[in-house]
């Protein structure tokens, strides 16, 4: 009874100890399983291909002592050249580096062709501005200055050329044509400062002409004055005339001579 204790104790012992052993080898792998893999290499190839200098003592495996490290052959023997070329994207000559300073030149390169096509663009805009007849309405001066001198060619209707005369001046004025070739110059003069509007040309060339077609419009004006005055004389002298013929005009002689006659119309005349 005695031996039976005994054997039975030492049986679970073992079992106790095996079990343990078990359990020490389970952590044991799941400990190494998680244990971080670090390649050396394969970090020194990252940081190379990023930013770190081509460093290379950092290439590995190395040769060796004399060469004869197996690993190193079948790592670089096929690309001897390979440590010896700086391939970083990122150095001074990397493909990267060049790529972004070809990236940044073509981004100048578009701002300063953008810059250049908003300069032509405006220059343009400010050439047809100037340029264009169809703007001329638009101009400072003509709104300051000419639209005003050319009223009576531009609006003719709304000036009374024949305003503040008598009913028989205003016949003798249509009679004789004054009245037609006045307006026929107005008419002329309005179609040849149309032209000078409408057509296309430089600011001052049409100014210049604006200037020109002033004056001979104030010379047809001055003609006009001249054409009034003189009808008007003759209205009067025909009416002196008239007087003198009807046979005893009041304060007249019938023996008065033609040049008393015409020292006392000089005499009553108005102008």
């Amino acid at each position: 009874m005695k031996n039976y204790s005994v054997k039975g104790a030492f049986s679970g012992f073992s079992r106790h100890l095996l079990l343990m052993g078990m359990g020490i080898m389970f952590l044991f792998s799941v400990a190494t399983g998680q244990t971080p893999i670090r390649d050396e290499s394969g970090v020194n190839q990252q940081e190379r291909m990023v930013f770190k200098s081509w460093d290379r003592a950092k290439f590995t495996p190395t040769s060796g002592f004399l060469g004869l490290n197996p690993y190193y052959w079948l790592t670089w023997g096929l690309h001897p050249n390979y440590p010896r070329t700086d391939l970083r994207p990122l150095s001074a000559t990397g493909h990267e580096t060049i790529r972004m300073g070809l990236l940044a030149t073509m981004q100048s390169a578009d701002k300063n062709m953008e810059l250049g096509s908003d300069t032509i663009r405006n220059v343009a805009l400010d050439e047809i501005g100037a340029h264009a007849g169809l703007f001329s309405d638009t101009d400072p001066l003509w709104l300051l200055y000419y639209s005003s001198q050319f009223r009576p060619v531009t609006d003719p209707d709304r000036v009374d050329i024949l305003s503040g005369l008598s009913a028989s001046v205003k016949a003798r004025l249509i009679s004789e044509g004054s009245y037609d070739w006045y307006k026929d110059q107005i008419a002329m003069l309005a179609e040849r400062l149309d032209g000078s509007r409408r057509t296309n040309q430089d600011r001052g060339s049409r100014i210049l002409s604006y200037q020109r077609l002033l004056l001979e419009f104030r010379k047809i004006q001055g003609i006009w004055t001249s054409k009034r005055a003189a009808a008007e004389k003759m209205m009067r002298l025909s009416s002196a005339k008239s007087k003198v013929d009807s046979g005893n005009p009041a304060g007249v002689s019938l023996s008065i001579s033609d040049a008393e006659v015409a020292r006392r119309v000089l005499a009553d005349r108005k102008f």
